[in-house]
């Protein structure tokens, strides 16, 4: 077992933080009063994003595609009331190059969805049903390309994404 750490300091304004990470990395968190730094809850989809960002554009340079421009992004619902969590999330990776595959595209997702992305397993593990999309963009093509790949969560067991279902199960 891995253990990671992190340490918050509290630094005597409003309710900002200085969060230290086990690697040693800075990051200001902040309020809406204060907003010197993103709030704690937002720096769960930046996790969520910087994760699937990772492992696609790899599995992506694996497969040879040539990437010319790679952007992933989330948009999130937040429930009202205390605590507000987070309830669905649709994860849009945005993928131009002149030869781009889709089923190369497709595979890199699943492959986050289900197996890499510990931050996109973890929130589909609790309160958050996660759609997994794309969008390719190729200049020989007026018309992007776009799909969804799959939805994990909510409750999701991190042990059985990615891994067949016995039929007749609900997944």
């Amino acid at each position: 077992m891995t253990v990671k750490t992190s340490t918050a300091r509290y630094e005597g304004t409003g309710l900002r933080f200085t969060a230290r990470t086990g690697s040693g990395h800075e990051i200001v968190l902040d309020d809406a009063g204060g907003n010197a730094g993103p709030r704690p809850v937002e720096m769960l989809l930046v996790g969520q994003v910087g994760c699937t960002g990772m492992d696609v554009i790899s599995i992506l340079q694996k497969k040879r595609q040539t990437v010319t421009r790679y952007e992933v992004s989330v948009s999130a619902d937040q429930r009202e009331g205390q605590p507000a969590v987070y309830t669905r999330a649709d994860v849009v990776h945005l993928i131009e190059g002149p030869a781009v595959d889709e089923a190369a595209v497709r595979r890199a997702i699943e492959l986050s969805a289900t197996k890499y992305c510990s931050v996109a397993a973890m929130l589909s593990a609790g309160t958050v049903e996660i759609h997994h999309r794309y969008r390719i963009v190729r200049p020989d093509t007026a018309d992007p390309i776009e799909g969804e790949v799959l939805v994990t969560g909510p409750h999701a067991d991190p042990d059985a994404l990615g891994k067949p279902q016995p039929s007749g199960s609900a997944g």
